[in-house]
């Protein structure tokens, strides 16, 4: 994997990375992983990208930063992604690296349940009882612009 990683190979840097994270072959080793990661996810890959998301969040490998963590997610939620979505439902419901947003975290719940996650749909009831109609409207519409702008948030 090392060679091909080294050859700009986005799988072989992914499951470098991976092997990094329980130190599968390798010394187990968060900030190797992080690299190996990185370069998969400045190549696009959605499962290198929501990795990311989860390090800088739990600050392994790197330092704690909720910011980056939901560029991350973000990146990898908009190429349909669940998990990243559900996440980045969270970060905005909760305020964590992104200005909190109700409306938006609601639509990220959204698009999750969309796409089958069920901690999403078990969520978005216990946020829905937290807004106003009006919001749930826009977030109902937020939902139907951003699908149509990008039709890989949904995943089916």
């Amino acid at each position: 994997y090392r060679k091909a990683a080294e050859q700009g190979d986005v799988d072989a840097q992914y499951n470098l990375g991976d092997m990094y994270v329980v130190g599968d072959g390798v010394p187990q080793d968060f900030e190797e992983a992080v690299k190996w990661f990185r370069k998969a996810a400045e190549q696009g890959d959605a499962d290198a990208q929501y990795n990311l998301g989860n390090m800088f969040r739990s600050g392994e490998g790197v330092l704690q930063d909720n910011k980056e963590a939901a560029k991350w997610y973000r990146k990898a939620a908009e190429q349909g992604d669940v998990d990243a979505q559900y996440n980045l439902g969270n970060m905005f419901r909760t305020g964590e690296g992104v200005l909190k947003d109700v409306v938006t975290a609601y639509t990220w719940y959204n698009i999750a349940v969309a796409n089958g996650n069920l901690t999403a749909e078990e969520f978005k009831p216990l946020i829905e009882k937290k807004m106003t109609a009006e919001q749930i409207a826009e977030a109902e519409e937020l939902f139907i612009e951003m699908v149509k702008k990008n039709p890989k948030l949904l995943n089916k």
